[in-house]
Formats: structure tokens, C-alpha cells, sequence
């Protein structure tokens, strides 16, 4: 290259300390280069992003973001980062100066405090990771991440927060730090960080489970690990890329996973098992020699330290991973969540549970029940202790976490009549939904049903309109006359990732489906529950979602009460 133009291309770098706000020390960080100059397209500026979030452009945005490798010093990220997390922001903006005043509601002053501030108790201590940021830097961490607590009273433990606090100070000042994490927090569609002790040991357990579709990568873990076990070793997997991989490995990472969420950190981890598998399967590697001498655990560590590999190579190992799709993730959580709530092994969280030892609800679900009874008009010619054991039977079923939420009564065609387009204008943004049908025949069935009803309206990747959708948390029930539930078929089937997707098929993933015609809630071989735009006739079948029989003995009814429940709070 003339030395005229790489006087230009130097000229265009922004300088390593410019780049950074002034509470980030740079001295300590090193600028990666994937290639020689003029072998790849020119990066990519904010400017020519933003049409692709403002015009809600996902999957060109995705590839955009994953095939660009910016440098540590790129000011492509000061403009990036909030955009990306303002896209999963749930419910009104945040005004002006609302973080001050919260900072000045807690603190009394705007002023940074000379004396170290008292973290929430739901920061991990070991984990208060500040990367580059200087003395000044860390105390800023600390007040955004205590008012964050102070907002969020229900997050109870969240060892990821602070390191992913820290990182998005090194591009942006305190205040856009602090809406960028309150937009990661309340985030609906995609989870980005884990709140509680369940989550964090459902997300562990995930990728422990998902890792056996690589069975390579994973079995040699598994050899390798020896005494300690592999639950030891995954249960470490978000400090893998949090804690030890370089800062400008980090930081591509997260460039992709402030856009597409926490499935992001799952491949990345996938890809760091298959390269460390790759370097170390030979018994003469330093990192064989490493596993056997000081345990598999440090020998990962290490070599996530030492990542022989570049940012743009991990992430291409990363998203190259096959058969490891949203909604196969997805299932293998929900499937583990359940696992664990069903076998109570969390110890030390702070879930509520909705049941006593002596199988009595508690006091707030009692207060709920009798909430919900005062609204349900399909308890007519029942009698008051029917009524009552019929919903205690039902609240028994519903997942823990709901339970301690009041039901509010949405939709009735009692009240708001019969029809389907009223349905979605009451209906279609609550999240989970409870439906409760009572036919002519005074047949009582339902179905718990875990996804916006708006999801009707997603597309796909490719543009084209999802004819399903609902997690394995959807199930069916009856009531009257007899009571019954019937989970999805997932629940049940065992076996490793590979005899789950055997065992699970397509068909039997059908939860929800609707149009301006119909309702549907699952499917394969049959419908267990369908309704049309009248909301006045309907049919049930056996299907292969919930392998139930049909609700009511004739299959097809006439429906005399549609009720439909949200949860305040939920």
C-alpha cells in the first residue's frame, strides 16, 4: 500500500484514547486485526445501519452485525449499542434526566460518593468485573447497578449484571448505560439476563443438555472432567466469555448479542467447546497436558484467556453450529425450568411457592381464587364448593411463578360479545392468558396459554407469517365433569437432545395458531381446541401436542361462556 493511503487509513482510525469515555483507561487494551487492509469490504457505519432498525430489517441486521468485525476502537459502538438495546424496550421510554433523579432518590446527590458504594444483594461479589474501566469507571458500575436494583425490586439474583454494566460503559456515558440496562431487564421477547437463581441454573443446565448435540465436543469434556463432574465445569460457561476471553473477543460477542439476546452466549460457548476440543484432543497438546494436570475447568479458562482463535473465527465456528435453532433452545429451557421446579432443587431462591407442604394454597393464592371466582360467570348451576375446588385444582396447575399474580378477567362474551376481532383487541398483549370454556352442555375446559396472542402477527426470517407459535409451557385442562390436565408431550420425553427431537416432533409442537377466522390451540393429527370468528361453535380432538382426548364426549360444541384471564404483573 502507497504510503500516501495508509497515512489516509491511519487518519481514519480514531485514536485508542479518544475512542473511549474518560472513567475507561486504555492502556491496557489491545486492537485485534482479522486481515490485512483491502482484503474485505469496507466496515459498516452506524449510518448505514440504522435503516435496517428503523425499518425492523432483522435478519439483514443480524448478518450485518455478525459478519462485521469492528475494532476495539471502532465509534461504530457509542451509536450501536443504545440503538440495539432501545429495540427490546418494553412499555413507555424512559424521559430525560429520569436517571438522575433516581440516582439523587437514592443517593441524595448526583455526586460520585468517595466512599465505596453497597452493591444489591443480588450481585455476584467474585463477579464485579470492570475490564478497563479506572477507579472513577468501577464507582459509576456500582451506582448504575444499584439503581437498577432500587428500580428493579424483583430481580434477586443476577450474577451476569454487573460485567455486562461495565462493558457498555466503555462505549457510552452513564446515563445511556443505564437505559440500556433497564431495556435489557425488561426486555419480553428475548431474554438477555438472568434474574433469579432459577434461571441462571435453568440456563447452565441448558447448555449442558444442548452441548450433547455436539457429542464430540461434549463427550470429550466429559472424559476429561474426571472427578469433579461436567455440571462443575458448565455451571462456570457465562464467565467462560464474561470473565476470560480477551476484551475484543468480548466485545464482538456482544455486539451480536445486544441484538439477538442471550442465544448468543449459548453458541459461543458451543464454539468454545468445539475449538478447545479441537486443541486439545491430542494427548501431546498443552491443553490435553493442562486438562490433566490442574482439571478441565482451569484448562478451559485458560484457554478462553488464551484464544488461539480470532473474534471473527470464534463467531463464525459460533453460528455455523447446525440444528440449534430459537425455538429448539427455547424448548430445552422450558423443559429444563420445569425439570427443576417439579424436582425442587433450587435452594436458597426466592420463589414463592403456591402450595404449602400440606397441599393447601396459600394466602395469596387464596385471595386470588376468590378474586377469579367473583368474575367467573361459567360457575352458574355449580355449587359454591365446586366452584372453589374446581379453581384450586386449577391454580395447582399453573406454573409457580403465576400463581402469585392476581388473575384479571380480560375478555368474557358475556360482557364484551362475540366476537373475534374484540377477542385480540382485549386479548392479544397479555402474557400468559388463561381460557376457560363452558359449552351448552355445561362441559368446562380450557387452556393455559403461554404466548401473546399477538404472535399471530410474527414473521418468520424470511418474511413470511408463522402459521404456530406457544411454548411448551401451553397445556389443556377440564373441569367438569371431570378434571384433568394435559401437558404438552415434551414434558415427558427423555433421553439426550438427539432422542428428544426424535421423540418431539413437528407435529407435536403445534401450541397456538390464529387468524381473523379462528383460534386453534394444538395440533397435529387433530385440533384439541378449535373456535371460529363467532366465538359460538367449536370442535375437539385428540392431537399430537398434548396427546389429550377430545374435551367434551360429542368433539364438536356450542360455546355458552368464553372467559379469558390475564395476570396483573405477569
Amino acid at each position: 500500500m502507497p504510503s500516501a493511503m495508509l497515512s489516509a487509513v491511519l487518519e481514519e482510525e480514531p485514536d485508542l484514547y479518544e475512542a473511549f469515555p474518560p472513567h475507561v483507561d486504555p492502556t491496557g487494551i489491545t486492537i485485534l486485526t482479522d486481515s490485512p487492509p483491502g482484503k474485505k469490504a469496507p466496515l459498516k457505519t452506524f449510518d448505514e445501519l440504522q435503516p435496517l432498525l428503523q425499518q425492523s430489517r432483522k435478519r439483514e441486521l443480524k448478518l450485518v452485525i455478525r459478519e462485521n468485525s469492528w475494532p476495539i476502537n471502532s465509534p461504530v459502538r457509542a451509536s450501536l449499542w443504545p440503538a440495539l438495546c432501545r429495540q427490546h424496550q418494553h412499555g413507555k421510554s424512559m424521559l430525560d434526566g429520569f436517571y438522575w433523579d433516581m440516582v439523587t432518590q437514592v443517593f441524595g446527590t448526583v455526586e460520585l460518593p468517595d466512599k465505596p458504594i453497597m452493591l444489591p444483594p443480588f450481585v455476584e461479589a467474585t463477579h464485579c468485573l470492570g475490564y478497563h474501566l479506572t477507579r472513577k469507571g468501577r464507582a459509576v458500575a456500582d451506582r448504575v447497578v444499584s439503581v437498577l436494583g432500587y428500580a428493579c425490586p424483583d430481580i434477586t439474583y443476577s450474577p451476569s449484571l454487573y460485567p455486562i454494566t461495565a462493558a457498555l460503559l466503555h462505549f457510552m456515558p452513564e446515563e445511556e448505560c443505564y437505559h440500556c440496562m433497564a431495556s435489557l431487564v425488561a426486555s419480553k421477547e428475548k431474554m438477555f439476563i438472568t434474574q433469579t437463581k432459577l434461571h441462571n441454573e435453568v440456563t447452565w443446565k441448558t447448555v449442558m443438555q444442548i452441548a450433547k448435540k455436539h457429542a464430540s465436543a461434549a463427550q470429550h469434556l466429559s472424559r476429561l472432567s474426571g472427578a469433579i463432574g461436567p455440571e462443575r465445569i458448565y455451571a462456570d460457561w457465562q464467565w467462560w466469555m464474561l470473565a476470560a476471553l480477551p476484551f475484543p473477543h468480548l466485545v464482538r460477542v456482544l455486539d451480536c448479542f445486544f441484538n439477538e439476546g442471550i442465544k448468543v452466549f449459548y453458541r459461543v460457548a458451543l464454539a468454545i467447546l468445539i475449538l478447545f476440543h479441537k486443541h486439545s484432543t491430542n494427548t501431546n497438546s498443552e491443553w490435553y497436558a493442562e486438562a490433566t494436570k490442574n482439571g478441565v475447568d482451569h484448562a478451559i479458562d485458560k484457554f478462553c484467556r488464551n484464544m488461539p482463535s480470532s473474534p471473527t473465527k470464534l463467531l463464525r465456528t459460533a453460528f455455523s453450529i447446525r440444528a440449534l435453532s430459537s425455538q429448539y433452545i427455547s424448548r430445552v429451557f422450558i423443559k429444563t425450568e420445569m425439570t427443576l421446579k417439579s424436582k425442587q432443587v433450587i435452594t436458597g431462591s426466592r420463589l414463592v411457592r403456591s402450595r404449602s407442604s400440606d397441599n393447601l394454597p396459600t394466602s395469596q393464592s387464596q385471595v386470588n381464587i376468590q378474586m377469579m371466582s367473583h368474575t367467573l360467570t361459567i360457575r352458574e348451576r355449580m355449587s359454591e364448593e365446586t366452584c372453589k375446588q374446581m379453581l384450586f385444582t386449577l391454580w395447582s396447575w399453573l406454573p409457580v411463578r403465576i400463581t402469585m399474580y392476581q388473575p384479571v378477567l380480560l375478555y368474557t362474551t358475556e360482557e364484551h360479545g362475540c366476537s373475534l376481532t374484540t377477542f385480540y383487541v382485549r386479548v392479544e398483549h397479555h402474557e400468559p392468558t388463561l381460557l376457560m370454556i363452558k359449552t351448552c352442555n355445561n362441559e368446562v375446559f380450557g387452556a393455559y396459554c403461554s404466548t401473546r396472542w399477538f404472535e399471530r402477527n410474527q414473521k418468520d426470517e424470511r418474511g413470511n407469517r408463522q402459521a404456530y407459535f406457544g411454548t411448551g409451557e401451553t397445556f389443556l385442562f377440564s373441569l367438569y365433569p371431570e378434571r384433568a390436565k394435559y401437558p404438552w408431550v415434551g414434558c415427558s420425553a427423555g433421553g439426550d437432545g438427539k432422542g428428544e427431537e426424535q421423540r418431539v416432533a413437528h407435529g407435536s409442537e403445534l401450541f397456538m395458531a390464529a387468524d381473523s377466522k379462528m383460534i386453534t390451540i394444538g395440533g397435529g393429527d387433530g385440533q384439541a381446541i378449535w373456535m371460529d370468528e363467532n366465538i359460538r361453535f367449536g370442535k375437539t380432538d385428540r392431537c399430537s401436542t398434548f396427546n389429550n382426548p377430545p374435551l367434551c364426549p360429542s368433539g364438536d360444541f356450542e360455546i355458552r361462556v368464553l372467559e379469558v384471564y390475564g395476570f396483573s404483573g405477569a
